[in-house]
């Protein structure tokens, strides 16, 4: 088997988003049944630590590496077959741009900002229901819309990427 530029890009693009997809999905189906389970001052406190934890070169690489791999194999496909191949992968770039990329540039960080500048020491007990109320309930609905358009993107580069070189 040879190693081609193409043949690596899009192994490269599909490892990435289909990380990115599953840290996604992992959450939606560990961390967030957990933090439903905690008390509310617990879960406001995690919630603070995770988002600031989560800001890291590891999850950038992978947040920011899967967009710009998407949108790179797009356009080197688009140079060279301009077939399905180009079309799955383009609609796998739009899709993690405007469903998973965008939901959380302007879903979910804008929440984990917010959230960030709350003391939680000095509240009562109503005030961080109140707030965690609001918060996780938002949070979490655009969670699994990021989440299913990541999985979307995932599966739509992983066929490109078959149809592109079969095995």
């Amino acid at each position: 088997m040879e190693l081609s530029y193409k043949g690596v890009l899009l192994l490269i693009t599909i490892l990435l988003t289909g990380l990115s997809a599953g840290l996604f999905y992992a959450w939606q189906v560990s961390v967030i049944p957990g933090t439903e389970k905690v008390s509310t001052k617990s879960y406001l406190e995690v919630m603070q630590a995770i988002n600031r934890a989560i800001l890291n070169p590891a999850f950038f690489t992978l947040f920011f590496g899967s967009l710009v791999l998407l949108l790179l194999s797009s356009y080197y496909l688009y140079k060279t077959e301009a077939t399905m191949a180009f079309y799955l992968m383009l609609f796998a770039a739009l899709t993690y741009l405007t469903g998973t990329f965008g939901v959380t540039v302007f879903g979910n960080v804008p929440l984990n900002e917010e959230l960030d500048l709350i003391r939680i020491s000095i509240l009562d007990i109503t005030a961080m229901e109140d707030i965690r109320h609001s918060y996780e309930t938002a949070w979490n609905r655009w969670h699994i819309i990021r989440t299913i358009f990541a999985v979307l993107a995932f599966l739509l580069s992983l066929l490109s990427g078959v149809i592109s070189t079969p095995l």
